[in-house]
């Protein structure tokens, strides 16, 4: 169970944190767990039998959810990474030290959640952040040869029909625009997983399935995944490929490169990569664990896994056997 601290983001965007139970007993301080796209907080909370925040609760953490505007908790609305980055994740890290009384606070971050925090990171705006576990993605987005042909051509067919992709459509969909992507994708998507599952790697990635093994989720939380994502806007796909095409974060405009000054932050980085994500290559992790190693050495740390991909890293059955205790050990760190 969690209890809710709405706050505000610095534009006036209404955000809010869920803070996991027995907080009163935690013994390491915060820490807070931030989303990727189009999902929301509850994404960390699979039905599996030992999941990433019971695993911090058992370490003495104190777990917070960060329900940033792109979650799926929200009316759908248009952002970008700076938007993100500059209103959302500092707002949320102050919430926490207000509540708390912490000086200072760790993360785990995941996909989305992750550009926009390291965003966050680079120009000082966090920092109170002291450790930041980054999965998947973070300053040097890498992404598959499909991929940038689906962000280069197909982008632009589809920005005039829609303002957002919406995975849930596997499921649901409620018109004729919708249904004509769930047609598109059946016919080109055979692997075994849901018809949400297919629409997901349709909309994030190269893959059949992109953003996981099958074989490293339970039947379970296969199912329980097709309520877990929604609406994504077409302004957060344009700045994504904007970073591609750079090679590493830059602004919504294109006219500022976040790797290309030093980084305000004295954060210490933990990168994990999926060797199989068809998302973001891992060698997205690899190139931002060399730029910060470059800067101070053998301070930072990277983690590769053979055998998995990309939310499946929190999501696998034996994600506690195998993920999980990595990411304590480096959070006590």
């Amino acid at each position: 169970m969690f209890k809710i601290y709405p706050f505000t983001a610095y534009d006036g965007f209404e955000c809010f944190l869920q803070r996991a139970d027995n907080a009163d007993n935690s013994t390491k301080g915060p820490v807070m767990l931030v989303h990727g796209a189009g999902v929301r907080g509850n994404i960390f909370n699979p039905p599996n039998e030992r999941n990433l925040i019971q695993v911090l609760q058992e370490a003495g953490y104190d777990v917070w959810l960060e329900n940033w505007r792109g979650s799926i908790e929200f009316k759908k609305n248009e952002w970008d990474l700076d938007i993100v980055a500059e209103n959302d994740h500092p707002a949320a890290v102050k919430e926490i030290c207000r509540v708390t009384g912490a000086s200072s606070i760790k993360t785990v971050i995941h996909c989305q959640g992750s550009t926009s925090f390291m965003i966050s990171a680079v120009r000082g705006l966090v920092p109170e952040v002291d450790t930041i576990v980054s999965n998947a993605v973070s300053l040097h987005p890498v992404v598959p040869e499909y991929s940038k042909f689906k962000l280069n051509y197909m982008l632009p067919f589809i920005k005039p029909l829609t303002h957002y992709l919406n995975p849930h459509w596997g499921d649901d969909a409620p018109d004729l625009l919708s249904k004509f992507f769930r047609t598109m994708v059946e016919l080109t998507h055979h692997e075994k997983d849901t018809t949400v599952g297919k629409m997901v790697s349709f909309t994030y990635g190269a893959g059949a399935p992109a953003l996981w093994e099958l074989d490293n989720l339970s039947e379970t939380t296969k199912q329980w995944i097709r309520n877990e994502f929604g609406n994504v806007p077409i302004t957060f796909f344009e700045h994504i490929w904007k970073c591609v095409k750079n090679g590493s974060l830059v602004s919504k405009d294109g006219k500022k490169s976040y790797s290309q000054t030093a980084p305000a932050t004295s954060a210490r980085f933990v990168f994990l990569a999926g060797k199989l994500n068809k998302c973001f290559r891992s060698q997205s992790q690899q190139n931002t664990y060399d730029y910060f190693n470059a800067l101070r050495p053998q301070y930072h740390k990277l983690y590769d896994y053979d055998t998995y991909s990309h939310l499946d890293i929190f999501l696998g059955k034996y994600a506690h056997k195998d993920i999980f205790p990595t990411i304590v050990q480096e959070l006590n760190a």
